[in-house]
């Protein structure tokens, strides 16, 4: 009698461990692919001196290389809504501000001044640098040119073969673990501990 009760308690505590066991692997969470993040650089500024900051009713105002618009300077860059930037200098009409601007050649550029708000000082008059010079366009003598002109006849263009669509990965979470009939492995664990504990039960009934 007592080497049956032995044996009954040391089947339930293994299906008990069994259980458990199973239990612990059936909650491990899945994993999950992660986002690739892509990092927008940001023009930083020094907290000292005069600053200047866009406005908030502008998404988004020109740089440019000098005071003056209309194609007087070129737009060497842009700044966002909200975005703060060393202030320099104020045109002699103080239409324009001198900011910090280290993507360009000398470290400076300009932005108009009623698109943006100064904070942290007065402004110094900064004299505006030369306007660029316009690009000479050559001019060729027609007599030569007509000389040189040499009848090409038509061409076939070239076909354009589109590339293969890129097959993206996809990730598919697995199924749950199931026997047949479509019971769950937890399930199933769940009840073998169970019968294992009333199997004990009727034993030591059975022994008083």
């Amino acid at each position: 009698m007592q080497s049956k009760r032995l044996f009954l308690l040391v089947m339930v505590l293994s299906i008990g461990i069994f259980s458990w066991f199973g239990l612990t692997i059936l909650a491990i969470p899945k994993a999950h692919a992660q986002q690739p993040t892509v990092a927008i650089p940001t023009v930083t500024s020094s907290p000292f001196g005069p600053m200047v900051t866009v406005n908030s009713d502008q998404e988004q105002i020109n740089v440019r290389a000098g005071p003056g618009a209309g194609g007087e300077y070129p737009i060497v860059g842009v700044l966002q809504q909200g975005e703060t930037v060393p202030a320099l200098g104020r045109s002699p009409g103080g239409g324009w501000i001198q900011i910090v601007y280290p993507t360009v050649n000398g470290g400076v550029a300009w932005v108009y001044a009623y698109l943006v708000t100064v904070k942290g000082g007065e402004l110094p008059i900064v004299e505006p640098p030369p306007t660029p010079t316009p690009k000479v366009t050559p001019t060729i003598d027609p007599t030569l040119a007509s000389q040189l002109i040499i009848d090409i006849g038509p061409t076939r263009m070239p076909t354009f073969t589109p590339p293969a669509p890129v097959q993206m990965p996809t990730y598919t979470q697995a199924p749950p673990i199931s026997l047949a009939g479509g019971l769950p492995m937890g399930f199933i664990i769940i009840g073998f501990g169970v019968l294992g504990i009333f199997g004990l039960m009727i034993s030591v009934f059975r022994g008083r």
